[in-house]
């Protein structure tokens, strides 16, 4: 089972995904054209990991849309918290 980074990974992933297949591209070919490693379009794709603004932006330019379209509908509350997650910890 694939771990999901946070529902706002798998929302954006989801839309490069819908994106790219109107395009009628592969992962492959968004790979080649955005210089992004094809297993890291998989994995924002699969939502197991959030690109970085400048990846989204590549991303975007190599599907021919505004890097808004990919952030269409993403909320706040979507992204998980260190302090959500058990990951921060408290300092003494």
């Amino acid at each position: 089972m694939s771990r999901v980074a946070s529902a706002a990974a798998a929302h954006i992933g989801g839309l490069m995904a819908e994106q790219r297949k109107r395009q009628g591209m592969t992962q492959d070919q968004i790979a080649v054209l955005s210089g992004i490693d094809s297993s890291n379009v998989r994995a924002y794709e699969g939502g197991r990991s959030m690109p970085n603004v400048q990846s989204l932006v590549r991303i975007a330019r190599a599907l021919g849309v505004k890097p808004g379209v990919l952030l269409e509908g993403v909320e706040p509350e979507m992204f998980v918290s260190a302090a959500d997650d058990g990951r921060r910890r408290r300092s003494s």
